[in-house]
C-alpha cells in the first residue's frame, strides 16, 4: 500500500476518533438546552405541584406524628407499602427535592441568558423599518402635503406622546421612523420567573435555617426556648440548636370561648416574655392568628386541653399534692380527654413508682357507669381513674410516651392495677392498697408552638412581586409603528411637493388596537380633509 492510499484511510480514523469524542459533549449540549428551556420549567414547576399533592392527602412525620402511627394501625398493610414511597414524608423525599433541584437548575439557566438578552433590548433602539411594509397584516399608505422632515417630526411627537420609543432615520428621498412600546411587558414576565426563582430560595432558606417547637403549657407553667424543652421540634439542617433566641415565656392564664353549639370560638393566652435571662418581664396576650413576634421568632396558641389535679396520699402517710399531667383531647367536640399521670418514686424505699390513667370529662355524664363528656366547656368536670403500683419502665431504656403507661409492663406483672373511681371535684376515692386519691380540679393548658423562618420576609416580597410581575404581563400589550415617508416632485414648483406616507404596525396579542393607532396617526396627519 502507497503513502497516498494511507493517508485517506488516517485522515477518516481521525475523523471518526473525533466524532466519537465529541459526541458525548453534543449529547451534553442538548441535554442542558433542554432542561434550560422554559417549556422545561414549566413542566418541572408542575410535577412540583403534582408531588406536593401526597402531603396534603397522608399525614406528614414532620407535622403529625401521632397521626402516622394511628395511620398505621389502622392501614397495617397499606402503610408499610406507603412508608417506603416517602409518602409519610413527602417534602423530605428524594423525588421531591430531585424535582425541586432541577425546578432551580431549570429556572436559573433559563433566567441568566434571557435577562441578559433584555437589558440588551432595552438599550437598544427600535428595529429598523422592514423593506416591505405592505406585507405587514396592518398597513395603511396616504399623500400629504407636507415636507417630508415635518411629517417626521409630528409624527415623532404624536408617538412619544403616546409613550413609544421613536427612531428615526434619513434614506435616499425621505425619512423612516420606527416605534416600539411595551418592553416592560417582558420586563414583568422575567420579574415573574425571577420572582418565582427567589421565592423558591426564600422557602429552601426558610427550611435550612428555620425551625419549629411545640409544648403543652399549662397555666402557671412556663418554658424557655431550647430544643430539651419542646415536646416535638422540627429544626433544619443548618440550625445552630446553641443559636436560638434566648426567649422564656409563663402561661398566666387561658382563656376559650365557644359558641352556643359548643364549638370553639378563639383561643386567647395572656403570656409573660422574658426577650433574655434576667431581662424585665413583659406581659401580652396571644390568640390563634395573633401571635407573639420578637427577632423573627413567633409564639403561636394551636390548640388547648385540660390538666386535671390530683392529691395522692400513700398508705404510709406520705402527701403529694398537685400532681398532674396534660390530658390529651381524644374528640374535638366534647374535648374528652385521656391521659397520665405518673410518679415514678413513691419515697418508701420499695423502689416502686405510681400512676394513674384517666378520663377527663369537661361536661361529665354517666351512663350505664360509664363515664361520657357531653360538652367541651367545663360545665360539670368529672374524672375516670384507674390506679396502678409497680414499675413503670421508665428507666428501661425503651422509648415510652408520657401520656401513655408502658403496656409491657402491665402484661408482665410489672405495674398492677390496685383500683379504680369516678371523682368530681373534691371527691376522693381509696385504693385496694390503701392509697387515697382526691380529684381537686382542673387547670388549662395551651398548645404553644415557637416557629422561626428566616426566609418569611423574602416569601412576602416574591409574591408580592410575582403579583406585579404578572399583572404587567397580562396588562402591557407590545406594539411597534414602521412609518416610511417619501417625497416626490409633482411640479416645478417648489410648494407643489407630494409625501407619501406608508406605515405598518405590529401588535403583539391581536391587531384591533394597532388599527386604531394607525388611523389616530393617518388623522393627525391628514388633518380634517383627506386628499
Amino acid at each position: 500500500m502507497t503513502d497516498l492510499q494511507a493517508q485517506p484511510d488516517r485522515a477518516s480514523v481521525a475523523a471518526h476518533q473525533n466524532s466519537v469524542l465529541h459526541r458525548p459533549r453534543r449529547w451534553l449540549v442538548r441535554r442542558w438546552r433542554w432542561l434550560t428551556s422554559m417549556r422545561t420549567a414549566v413542566v418541572l414547576l408542575f410535577l412540583l405541584a403534582l408531588a406536593a399533592v401526597p402531603g396534603s392527602l397522608f399525614p406528614q412525620r414532620s407535622l403529625t406524628p401521632s397521626a402516622v402511627a394511628r395511620y398505621f394501625r389502622e392501614n397495617p398493610d397499606l402503610a408499610p407499602v406507603l412508608d417506603k414511597l416517602w409518602m409519610f414524608d413527602v417534602f423530605a423525599s428524594p423525588w421531591f427535592s430531585a424535582t425541586y433541584l432541577l425546578l432551580f437548575i431549570s429556572l436559573i439557566g433559563c433566567l441568566v441568558p434571557r435577562c441578559t438578552e433584555h437589558l440588551r433590548a432595552l438599550r437598544a433602539e427600535p428595529p429598523p423599518v422592514p423593506r416591505h411594509l405592505h406585507r405587514l397584516p396592518v398597513h395603511t399608505a396616504h399623500a400629504v402635503s407636507l415636507p417630508s422632515e415635518t411629517v417626521a417630526e409630528r409624527l415623532e411627537a404624536d408617538l412619544r406622546s403616546a409613550r413609544f420609543r421613536v427612531s428615526r432615520r434619513s434614506i435616499p428621498g425621505g425619512v423612516e421612523v420606527s416605534a416600539e412600546r411595551g418592553r416592560v411587558k417582558e420586563t414583568g414576565n422575567l420579574v415573574f420567573h425571577v420572582s418565582l426563582l427567589a421565592l423558591l430560595v426564600a422557602l429552601a432558606g426558610g427550611k435550612l435555617w428555620g425551625y419549629e417547637g411545640s409544648i403543652l403549657v399549662t397555666e402557671g407553667d412556663g418554658f424557655c426556648n431550647s430544643f430539651q424543652q419542646y415536646d416535638r421540634y422540627v429544626a433544619g439542617p443548618l440550625v445552630d440548636p446553641d443559636g436560638l433566641t434566648p426567649l422564656c415565656f409563663d402561661l398566666a392564664d387561658f382563656r376559650a370561648t365557644y359558641e352556643p353549639n359548643g364549638t370553639p370560638a378563639s383561643f386567647t393566652a395572656d403570656i409573660g416574655v422574658q426577650a433574655e435571662p434576667g431581662a424585665a418581664t413583659e406581659q401580652t396576650t396571644i390568640g390563634v392568628n395573633d401571635p407573639f413576634r420578637s427577632d423573627g421568632d413567633r409564639l403561636y396558641v394551636t390548640g388547648h386541653g385540660f390538666t386535671p389535679l390530683f392529691t395522692v396520699t400513700l398508705p404510709g402517710g406520705q402527701v403529694f399534692e398537685q400532681l398532674s399531667a396534660p390530658f390529651l383531647p381524644r374528640d374535638s367536640t366534647t374535648f374528652a380527654s385521656e391521659g397520665v399521670v405518673k410518679l415514678p418514686d413513691l419515697g418508701d424505699g420499695s423502689g416502686d413508682g405510681f400512676a394513674l390513667e384517666g378520663f377527663f370529662a369537661p361536661t361529665g355524664l354517666i351512663q350505664g357507669g360509664v363515664l361520657t363528656s357531653v360538652d367541651a366547656r367545663p360545665l360539670n368536670p368529672q374524672v375516670a381513674i384507674i390506679g396502678y403500683r409497680g414499675y413503670l419502665g421508665l428507666d428501661s431504656g425503651a422509648p415510652q410516651s408520657v401520656f401513655t403507661l408502658d403496656q409491657r409492663q402491665i402484661d408482665v406483672g410489672a405495674l398492677n392495677q390496685i383500683g379504680e373511681a369516678n371523682l368530681n371535684i373534691g371527691e376522693s376515692a381509696e385504693f385496694e392498697d390503701g392509697t387515697v386519691v382526691r380529684f381537686d380540679g382542673f387547670r388549662e393548658f395551651a398548645a404553644l408552638q415557637v416557629s422561626h423562618d428566616p426566609g418569611q420576609v423574602a416569601v412576602l416580597i416574591s409574591a408580592i412581586t410575582m403579583l406585579l410581575g404578572l399583572l404587567v404581563t397580562l396588562l402591557v400589550r407590545r406594539e411597534r409603528v414602521f412609518a416610511r415617508i417619501a417625497s416626490s416632485q409633482v411640479s416645478s414648483s417648489v410648494d407643489d411637493r407630494s409625501t407619501t406616507v406608508s406605515m405598518a404596525g405590529l401588535a403583539l396579542g391581536g391587531n384591533g388596537d394597532i388599527r386604531e393607532r394607525l388611523h389616530g396617526l393617518t388623522s393627525s396627519l391628514l388633518g380634517d380633509s383627506q386628499p
